[in-house]
């Protein structure tokens, strides 16, 4: 199956290393500086046709101390090629895998069967295009749905959704407390503006 141009662009503009220093440091009391990797998955992870990017994030001060892993797979809908969606799997050994966005040698070895699927998690793409030079893409979960799982025995809800372009990546990502259903970490108030500082495009399998 030949990947639809929108695939690939999305594909293209996520793939890379991402800052948010500037947003950081013009306002501190509300935006951790941080350094986000979104690295291609160099092997096939699932059967149907679609592209893995491996995603993780750190403190710019703990470059070493990566935090949550997770695996986005874009797809595209075999009914209709401009229908994208992305599905989100977590590594089930988190500690194996960590550090993969600064070496993706470790991704070499990954398997599927060490993925968990997580099926309340799919984020809808819809693909902005203004004009030459003027294109995004918007993902967000379905209107009513929530991102829930359990991970060591304990349950976790996050709002997910993003916005991307060929240099920014703005993340909707926060934390809900199910109990309260208040956020408690993420984009409280409003979204991680990233800028991309290395792509890693050309490691797409395409």
């Amino acid at each position: 199956m030949k990947f639809s141009p929108d695939l690939i662009s999305l594909a293209r503009y996520l793939a890379g290393e991402f800052d948010n220093s500037t947003q950081a440091m013009a306002d501190p009391a509300w935006y951790v500086q941080l350094r986000l990797w979104h690295r291609p998955v160099p092997i096939t992870l699932f059967p149907e046709p679609s592209i893995a990017l491996f995603a993780e994030q750190a403190n710019i001060l703990k470059l070493d101390q990566p935090y949550r892993p997770r695996v986005m797979q874009l797809r595209q809908l075999s009914n209709s090629p401009t229908s994208l969606q992305i599905q989100y799997y977590l590594p089930k050994n988190v500690p194996s895998i960590l550090g993969a966005g600064r070496n993706p040698d470790i991704l070499k070895q990954l398997k599927p069967s060490q993925l968990e699927f997580l099926p309340s998690c799919t984020l809808e793409v819809i693909n902005h295009n203004h004009g030459q030079n003027n294109e995004y893409f918007q993902a967000i979960l379905a209107p009513g749905k929530v991102c829930g799982f359990t991970y060591q025995n304990q349950y976790y809800q996050v709002e997910l959704g993003f916005e991307v372009n060929a240099q920014e990546f703005l993340s909707y990502d926060r934390g809900i407390d199910p109990q309260t259903g208040k956020g408690t970490w993420g984009a409280l108030m409003g979204p991680y503006k990233f800028m991309k500082c290395r792509s890693f495009s050309s490691e797409l399998i395409l």
